[in-house]
């Protein structure tokens, strides 16, 4: 966990009473809708659907129990009993009265919590790998690199109005849990041939209408640059990002139309004139950020200890949720656990306060007190001894949050889509409790293996549907809700966007479509162990083409 100092405490609550003033001039009627919107949208205040929905901002993805149990009294207090979830490691309530939000605001800085810049034309939530620290196959934690990002951007008075929202993500690992292609800036931890880490930069990354994988723009960039070179592709976007039409206002589309040598080259331009100036990293300044970290301190534990192989063998269900939610940690003795807030028929990446609450009580029992919120809308107990496995799995069973479904079909990526939001077309969640609940058997969803199932409710691609190996988007046509499907999008450290199936299906038919689709993978795969989207990448789409709409 990272320790806030006095200068961030100050800053929130400052934050929290410069917004209650604005709040107040609204409800008063001093300031009108539009005037008041661009500073409610620096504070994480939208206007949904049917009510303001707040996003609060979880950096890097981290949560303390007591910040879990205040994200708790929030649902409790000041929403409808629940809270959402995202794909950049924020949490959504979307029932909080707008008189009321200096308070919810000011309860949450009491924890160091805000919502500053999670909305915007800004830098927003820095996003990493939610086993950041614990991870086997990382180079170093990149959470360091992401709180030296933070607070860079937090309130940059050259970066606060872009042309358009900015997301960073970075990695460490293997393999990338933080989907770092599909951001405005992709940052890999990377070894160069000397044996220096250092960082693989990606720019110009993202999906919504029109969808870019990133490209590499700087192959190493020493960790002594990474503030400089980040600011000079700022500056350049900045500076020439088009500000006249607001669908083409994203970093991707500049790169794209530049070209990413012509773009890159332009960086290089800009980092020349600042790349040895007071951005350059100082590993004082490092040091005292990564300091300021705290691990817990583990004990000296057997690694798989025959207690927990004896647990396996006499539980049937214990052991599925085990080969399931369980990963391994970088620690002998420990493992990494992962909470799936997906059960059959619920709301995608929704959890009540009294989960909330429970969550927190066993982050305390089980992982010295410390939460992680994931890409794909779970939650992640990341320092768990493999002795208590057995114990906390009852626990979760309890609450509900041990559904062995972790990677399998049913874990499935939506956003709110029309029962909330305002820019939606369809809906998103009905159409996720109808897959969990066809998929619902934990055999046959073995069976078919990995496959992630994306849905978005627009073209604004909140659920990441693009990068799904099954995407789902939701269209309007005459009034009618009607669905996309696309095959073979992955959001790793292979990341390509998905190629469309074929026409649009109404809303009471994606289930059938999906469940055909799946069908098709389980006769056309090689073999039992090859994954539904090595199958498409193999063979196509084609044979999926015709497996669905012969029949339609």
């Amino acid at each position: 966990m990272y320790r806030y100092d006095d200068f961030d405490q100050t800053l929130v609550h400052q934050r929290v009473a410069e917004f209650r003033d604005q709040v107040g001039r609204r409800l008063s009627g001093a300031l009108t809708e539009d005037e008041f919107k661009i500073l409610r949208l620096m504070n994480g205040v939208y206007l949904q659907l049917h009510a303001y929905m707040l996003r609060i901002a979880i950096p890097y993805g981290t949560l303390s129990s007591e910040q879990m149990r205040m994200l708790a009294h929030v649902a409790r207090r000041y929403d409808r009993g629940y809270g959402h979830f995202t794909t950049r490691q924020n949490i959504q309530f979307n029932w909080i009265k707008l008189e009321e939000m200096p308070d919810t605001l000011a309860d949450l800085a009491g924890v160091k919590m805000h919502a500053m810049q999670t909305s915007g034309n800004c830098v927003r939530n820095i996003t990493t790998d939610q086993w950041a620290g614990v991870a086997a196959d990382e180079i170093e934690d990149p959470r360091i690199w992401a709180e030296v990002l933070r607070q860079y951007s937090t309130l940059h008075p050259e970066f606060s109005f872009l042309p358009r929202k900015f997301k960073i993500a970075i990695s460490a690992a293997a393999h990338d849990r933080a989907a770092v292609a599909v951001h405005d800036i992709g940052l890999r931890m990377v070894r160069n041939s000397a044996g220096e880490v250092g960082f693989e930069v990606q720019v110009g990354g993202g999906l919504g209408r029109t969808p870019f994988i990133g490209k590499v723009i700087k192959p190493f960039l020493p960790k002594r640059d990474l503030l400089s070179y980040v600011e000079a592709v700022l500056r350049v976007y900045n500076q020439y990002g088009r500000r006249d039409n607001i669908y083409k206002a994203r970093i991707k589309i500049l790169v794209h139309e530049l070209g990413a040598e012509k773009f890159g080259a332009e960086v290089e331009k800009e980092w020349a004139t600042i790349k040895d100036s007071a951005l350059a990293l100082d590993p004082a300044v490092i040091a005292d950020v990564a300091e300021r970290f705290t691990y817990p301190d583990y004990e000296r534990l057997e690694d798989n200890p025959p207690a927990l192989a004896r647990a396996r063998q006499e539980d049937r269900a214990f052991a599925a949720w085990l080969d399931n939610s369980v990963s391994n940690h970088k620690q002998p003795g420990y493992a990494i656990v992962t909470l799936s807030l997906k059960p059959v028929g619920a709301p995608p990446g929704d959890a009540t306060a009294e989960q909330m609450d429970a969550i927190a009580d066993l982050a305390d029992r089980y992982s010295f007190g410390e939460i992680r919120v994931g890409h794909e809308q779970n939650l992640v107990l990341p320092h768990v001894a493999q002795k208590e496995l057995p114990e906390l799995w009852q626990k979760l069973e309890a609450h509900g949050l041990a559904t062995p479904n972790v990677g399998l079909v049913s874990d499935i990526i939506a956003c709110p889509g029309l029962d909330y939001c305002s820019l939606a077309n369809a809906r998103s969640i009905p159409v996720a409790q109808e897959l969990t609940q066809r998929f619902r058997d934990h055999k046959l969803a073995s069976t078919i293996g990995r496959l992630h199932i994306n849905i978005s409710g627009c073209i604004n691609a909140c659920g990441h549907h693009h990068v799904g190996h099954i995407g789902i988007l939701g269209v309007e046509k005459n009034g009618e809700e009607f669905y996309q499907i696309t095959l073979g999008g992955r959001a790793d450290e292979d990341a390509r966007l998905g190629t469309l199936l074929g026409p649009a299906v109404r809303y009471g038919e994606v289930a059938d479509v999906v469940e055909d689709v799946v069908a098709a993978y389980v006769e056309l795969r090689k073999t039992p162990q090859e994954l539904f989207i090595d199958t498409v990448k193999r063979i196509g789409i084609e044979p999926f083409k015709e497996r669905v709409y012969a029949a339609r």
